[in-house]
């Protein structure tokens, strides 16, 4: 965990969310600006900054993640038509909380593009 972590307050509880799903290595809550119908963005509990701070001590936090993206889509009704899965990289990607995340949009008919 990271002091001053906004999702790291979040999985302790500090910080209120609406919570989808939650596992011993995962947390998935509604996003506070939705971008879609569904917005749900799912964290691993462990404090990784982004996809460039995975290394071998913690890439097999991602596993998890993955299980629990599964299982948002299904929990939200969004596995049967589709939906996106978006992980900002970086600032110039438009990442603004330097803690790994997984949005995960669906419930409206999507372009092939995201820009």
């Amino acid at each position: 965990m990271a002091e001053n972590c906004i999702f790291c307050k979040i999985i302790k509880g500090d910080i209120p969310s609406t919570k989808v799903y939650e596992d011993d290595h995962v947390l998935a809550f509604k996003d506070i600006h939705p971008a879609a119908p569904v917005h749900v963005l799912v964290v691993p509990k462990q404090h990784i900054e982004s996809l460039e701070a995975l290394d071998e001590g913690n890439i097999q936090a991602i596993v998890p993640v993955h299980k629990a993206i599964k299982k948002v889509a299904e929990i939200t009704g969004v596995k049967d038509k589709g939906y996106r899965v978006i992980v900002n990289c970086g600032s110039d990607a438009g990442q603004t909380v330097m803690h790994l995340h997984y949005h995960v949009l669906g419930g409206i008919k999507m372009g092939e593009k995201i820009l």
